[in-house]
């Protein structure tokens, strides 16, 4: 998950008109993910899910800026200009997005696990949900805040690029609801797991 918050901006017509980073479209299932981790492995595997996931993402940008500061050859298809104005990373926009990206998942493994042994490890959708959307809100806030602070967005687009981006994020994590379901069913039955047991490895 590299840089999800800042690049091009859509607008995707569904009944309702979103006004999104194009990156956003794909995040929201990497609650998803981090969610299965911590109800199987638990909160320091989906922890150390997270920072692989960050570093993964640094090593990426690396390799993405080497590119963009090497000469295209004469004949290349792309020329410098297009390479950078697709890929080129803008600094304020990927600070933003990282930042948002550690906090919100931290934040979101750990509420998880606090429902998690509030509940004593039942109602799967109660920390499923409870945890995504909490995060997805803290996420969406603090990215749009500091790209708004680096000048990156105008402040007149903070209020309905939260709308826009928090409506979106809840919707897919009660979408995904019934596949953290399916999900950790399965993965329970294959190690053998009951309903709160984790993996020890």
């Amino acid at each position: 998950m590299a840089n999800p918050h800042a690049g091009e901006f859509v607008r995707w017509l569904s009944g309702f008109t979103f006004e999104l980073s194009v990156g956003i479209l794909p995040y929201p299932i990497t609650f998803l993910v981090t969610d299965l981790i911590s109800e199987i492995y638990g909160r320091e595997k989906a922890n150390r899910v997270v920072v692989t996931g960050f570093i993964s993402s640094i090593f990426i940008m690396g390799v993405v800026m080497v590119g963009d500061m090497a000469a295209a050859t004469v004949w290349s298809p792309v020329n410098d200009n297009t390479f950078h104005r697709v890929f080129g990373l803008f600094g304020p926009a990927v600070f933003a997005s990282m930042t948002a990206y550690l906090t919100a998942q931290f934040i979101d493994i750990r509420i998880f696990h606090f429902w998690k042994r509030k509940t004593n490890n039942r109602h799967l959708w109660l920390r499923n949900n409870g945890s995504t959307i909490f995060s997805q809100l803290i996420d969406t806030l603090s990215v749009l805040f500091l790209l708004c602070s680096f000048g990156v967005i105008e402040w007149v687009r903070f209020y309905p690029l939260l709308l826009n981006g928090f409506i979106f994020k809840v919707l897919v994590a009660l979408i995904d609801t019934p596949f953290f379901y399916l999900f950790s069913h399965l993965l329970r039955k294959l190690f053998h797991l009951k309903l709160g047991e984790e993996v020890q490895l």
